[in-house]
Formats: structure tokens, C-alpha cells, sequence
């Protein structure tokens, strides 16, 4: 077995023929499974632990800000995300919302089509002068949700491998 930092060289260059949609028939499942390995060893260094049901990747959680438009109960809100997942993402704003509270969710992407789907608010913080929010997608479509696990994957390497 060759050193983290080989792994991750020959990941990041699995990750890009994946993304321009160049894997041959046979790196799909060692992709797969290479992103489940990484996600797994971040989430050990994060000390999260995964819900019943969740698969490492699900869970695995990059902090950057991208632009959410909110379509609040009340109103229609701006924000950014502090951190993202395929499963959701969390955002300061100015006021709570309600755990099981449900929202409209435009989420832009770098150079790509927003997500644009529903979320359920599942934690909501005092944080300053400010509320933490935390929200999970619902009824996202498989290829947003791929499209998002890339933009995760992507972030992801861009920090471990420079």
C-alpha cells in the first residue's frame, strides 16, 4: 500500500474523469467505494458519528459558503450556508426557525444550476447575535444529490490535495 498522500493523488485523478464522465466501465465501483473510504476517514477526523441508515458520504460535511435563497412560511430570505452535505446544509440568519419547520431551498452551485428543492429545519441554535440553522433536503433528485456529493467530493480535494 502506497502513502495517504499517492491514495489521494490517484483519487483526485479518479475524481476528475468521474466528474467529465470518462470512468471506463470498471473504475465505477472502485470510485464508489473510494469516495465511501474518504468520507469514512473524515468523518473519524471530524468525530462525527453516522445516523442508523447513513452512509459515510451522506454524512460527510464541507464548510463553505454558497448562496441559499430560503422561501420562508413568512418570507423570502437570503443567506449563506456555513456547511454543506448531500443531505442538507446550516446558515446563520437573523431569526429561529422551528425544528420540523419547512422551506424552499434555491442552493447555487459554482458555475452550475442552483439545487432547488424543499428542507426540513432539524436544529436551530442561538449563535451571537445570530441562529444557526440546520436543515435537511427532502425529496432531493438522485442527480442533485450526485451533482452536490461531486461539489462535496470537489471541496474536499481541493483542501487535502494542493
Amino acid at each position: 500500500m502506497g502513502s495517504l498522500s499517492e491514495w489521494l493523488s490517484a483519487f483526485r485523478e479518479l475524481h476528475e474523469r468521474a466528474r467529465r464522465g470518462a470512468l471506463a466501465p470498471g473504475e465505477q465501483a472502485a470510485y464508489r467505494k473510494g469516495r465511501e473510504e474518504l468520507a469514512r476517514a473524515l468523518l473519524t477526523a471530524q468525530c462525527l458519528t453516522l445516523k442508523s441508515g447513513e452512509t459515510p458520504r451522506q454524512a460527510l460535511r464541507v464548510a463553505r459558503s454558497l448562496q441559499l435563497e430560503l422561501d420562508l412560511p413568512t418570507a423570502r430570505q437570503r443567506a449563506f450556508t456555513v456547511d454543506v452535505s448531500t443531505g442538507g446544509f446550516s446558515t446563520l440568519l437573523d431569526r429561529s426557525l422551528a425544528v420540523g419547520e419547512e422551506m424552499g431551498v434555491s442552493l447555487r452551485l459554482p458555475a452550475a444550476e442552483p439545487v432547488v428543492c424543499r428542507a426540513r429545519v432539524t436544529d436551530a441554535r442561538a449563535q451571537g447575535a445570530h441562529v444557526r440553522v440546520a436543515a435537511r433536503f427532502e425529496g432531493l433528485p438522485p442527480a442533485d444529490r450526485e451533482r452536490l456529493e461531486m461539489f462535496v467530493f470537489d471541496t474536499v480535494l481541493a483542501q487535502l490535495v494542493r
